[in-house]
Parts: structure tokens; C-alpha cells; sequence
């Protein structure tokens, strides 16, 4: 369970930070494909979202530094997820609606098994310098 739940964190992770937020930050707002228009700073914003949530679910188990980041990173790409559902369902667009439909279930299911199922564990404490007996 833990092997597949890293394939699918670093999946997601990568997904959303490169293949979703980055576009919006670097690529002009004219040129993206959006059925309806979104004001740029709420695009970006998202970007920004997307970006963070993405580090958010490989960073904090790489490292072992603050791992319950982990599910509230799921949590958090699944309503961005939702919310990107809503705006294609809007646009008349079902099939990308269900695409962003499978990325909400799969980050809520990251965040549950991160969260119940498997946790990561915080890197231990050790002091330093240890006292010779």
C-alpha cells in the first residue's frame, strides 16, 4: 500500500505542479485554452495552488519534515480539482469534467491513505552530540 501510494503522490505531485500550475504562470492568459473567460490573477492564484499542493504531496514524505502536509495537500488539489469540474461542466465540456472528476478521487484518496491507511512518519529527534558512557 505504501509503494502505491507514492507512485500515485509523486504521479499527482508532478501532474498538478508541472502539467497543470506551471502553464499558468508562465504561459500568457490569452494564448491558454479557456471556454470561459477566468480574470488573471484568479488563474494564477490557482497556478500557485496547484503548484504548492503538488510539493505538498512528495516534499513533506521525502524529507520526513512535517509529513501531515501530506493528506491536507490531497485534500486541498481535490477541491481545487472539484472546483475545475464545476468550471467544465459550465463550459460544456463533460468529458474534461470527468477527468477532473478522477483527479479529485485520486487526491482524496491520497489524502485518506496518508492520513489513516499508511501515515508517513516525522524524521526522529536525536540529539546532536550524545553523551559517552
Amino acid at each position: 500500500m505504501n509503494v502505491g501510494l507514492w507512485v500515485l503522490q509523486v504521479f499527482l505531485g508532478l501532474f498538478m505542479a508541472l502539467a497543470s500550475g506551471v502553464p499558468k504562470l508562465i504561459v500568457p492568459i490569452e494564448q491558454l485554452p479557456m471556454p470561459i473567460p477566468v480574470p488573471g490573477p484568479f488563474l494564477m492564484a490557482i497556478g500557485v495552488l496547484e503548484i504548492a499542493g503538488g510539493l505538498g504531496l512528495i516534499l513533506p514524505g521525502l524529507f520526513k519534515i512535517r509529513p501531515g502536509l501530506t493528506p491536507l495537500a490531497g485534500a486541498g488539489l481535490g477541491l481545487i480539482a472539484i472546483g475545475g469540474m464545476a468550471y467544465q461542466l459550465a463550459a460544456g465540456e463533460p468529458g474534461n469534467a470527468v477527468f477532473a472528476l478522477v483527479i479529485a478521487a485520486l487526491s482524496a484518496f491520497v489524502a485518506y491513505g496518508r492520513w489513516q491507511l499508511v501515515p508517513h512518519r516525522a524524521r526522529s529527534q536525536r540529539p546532536v552530540l550524545q553523551a559517552v558512557s
